[in-house]
């Protein structure tokens, strides 16, 4: 099934035109309505009427998370805040987030790429579809919770947690559709088998995943235990959240909704541009955003991108499978953790040294997070009740700044292997086969 079959069929030369239409709309609006844009433009020499076609993109600045945040919290946007309806953000590598902000036109783009995704998963007005991302300032639930509402379809908003909840009612509620990370599908898998309900009782036939990388292993597993089709659902908070891009039922690349999201594939150690079908990172732009526009944003994620057509009728740009980062980031439970979040927390508390160690793994289906940190020679105590007190310390500080509650474990000094090289900040056990 097709949503909107104007734009997702169109041809590749109407797309180009459309696409550098509204791309030299949104050069002229931020040039002229946010300071930091005109600034980097001018100091490149370009300047709005340079943008004559979609060659000309090379032209303009990148822009990265470390401008979202040298920025924060609204000095990117495009509008005043009296047109700004909403504000999502995600974590930054500090302890302040990325912040979005969106007008009530974003939002309607917004509901309106969402419903391409889940139309494309075959689902639609008459289905219960269970939203099982976290609610909040993460894009996740509110993102899957607007294209299911702009599909017609009847939303559970079921959020993260409470897995013996998620269980009974998407069984008594009947839902067909389930949105959520694909490591607490797994959870759930496990749960739904462990309740005691037959399988058969149970309507659920697709899974919208995101948030987090997975595999074709990933996919079969899910696929088998849940009895489903399991589709990607992309997006990034930057960008507009879940809806940037989706699979169709051939399951063969992710289509991007090119009309609204710009992609390109650079060189990630020199930004030159890199042909059709080459392997590198992808770079968006934002064409029909209003709050925040975002030009030649760097995702710092490696993938290629296919312009053939796809056998489910769709001609819009299909990306491969996101082969992995430009840089150390870390996706657990659905939430970008940095080292270097870490260590700043580290090294603000006296009691403990600049040595530490992350231990990332999966078990029952779930992502764990265990930090191991050093404790100084003054400080190191048999005490027992001292040293729950900084554990208990340091676990709050690293929840207020990661956005998750990571397993503290307290080490003894010179206890944590050192280097002469590059430091080992990161062990990742998960094996995404």
């Amino acid at each position: 099934m097709i949503w909107n079959e104007t734009m997702e069929c169109m041809s590749r030369d109407d797309m180009h035109r459309l696409q550098r239409i509204r791309l030299q709309r949104t050069v002229e609006r931020v040039y002229h309505n946010c300071e930091p844009y005109r600034k980097r433009m001018q100091e490149k020499g370009v300047a709005p009427n340079d943008i004559r076609s979609m060659d000309d993109i090379v032209k303009l600045p990148f822009t990265s998370k470390r401008d979202l945040r040298d920025y924060y919290p609204f000095g990117l946007l495009c509008t005043p805040m009296s047109e700004i309806v909403r504000l999502q953000a995600s974590s930054g590598t500090t302890g302040k987030p990325v912040v979005v902000g969106y007008t009530r036109n974003d939002l309607n783009i917004w509901g309106e790429v969402g419903a391409r995704c889940f139309t494309a998963y075959g689902l639609g007005r008459n289905d219960v579809i269970q939203v099982s991302y976290g609610y909040g300032l993460f894009t996740g639930g509110l993102g899957a919770h607007v294209a299911v509402e702009t599909i017609g379809g009847a939303v559970l908003p079921m959020s993260s947690g409470n897995t013996e909840k998620q269980i009974m009612l998407m069984h008594d509620f009947g839902a067909v559709g389930l949105a959520c990370t694909p490591s607490y599908a797994l959870y759930l898998a496990d749960a739904l088998l462990d309740s005691g309900i037959p399988r058969e009782e149970f309507k659920l036939k697709t899974g919208a995943f995101g948030a987090e990388p997975w595999t074709e292993g990933m996919r079969k597993e899910l696929q088998e235990k849940l009895g489903i089709k399991a589709y990607d659902l992309y997006g990034l908070t930057e960008i507009i959240g879940p809806g940037v891009g989706h699979e169709c039922e051939y399951q063969d690349g992710t289509h991007l909704c090119e009309d609204h999201f710009y992609p390109e594939i650079v060189d990630p150690a020199t930004g030159e541009p890199l042909p059709p079908g080459a392997t590198g990172e992808l770079v968006f732009s934002t064409i029909t955003k209003d709050g925040m526009p975002l030009l030649r944003f760097r995702t710092r994620d490696l993938t290629s991108l296919n312009y053939e057509t796809c056998r489910c009728g769709r001609t819009s740009v299909r990306m491969s499978r996101i082969l992995g980062r430009c840089d150390d980031m870390l996706i657990v439970r659905g939430v970008n953790v940095f080292p270097s979040q870490v260590e700043s927390v580290i090294c603000e508390i006296p009691q403990l040294e600049p040595h530490y160690l992350l231990i990332v793994d999966r078990v029952n289906n779930l992502d764990t997070f265990e930090v191991q940190v050093e404790v100084k020679d003054a400080f190191f105590s048999d005490e027992m009740s001292k040293m729950l007190e900084l554990k208990k310390h340091i676990s709050h500080r690293l929840q207020s700044v990661l956005g998750i509650s990571p397993d503290v474990k307290l080490s003894e000094p010179r206890s944590i292997e050192r280097s002469q090289g590059k430091a080992r900040r990161v062990i990742d056990k998960r094996i995404l086969k």
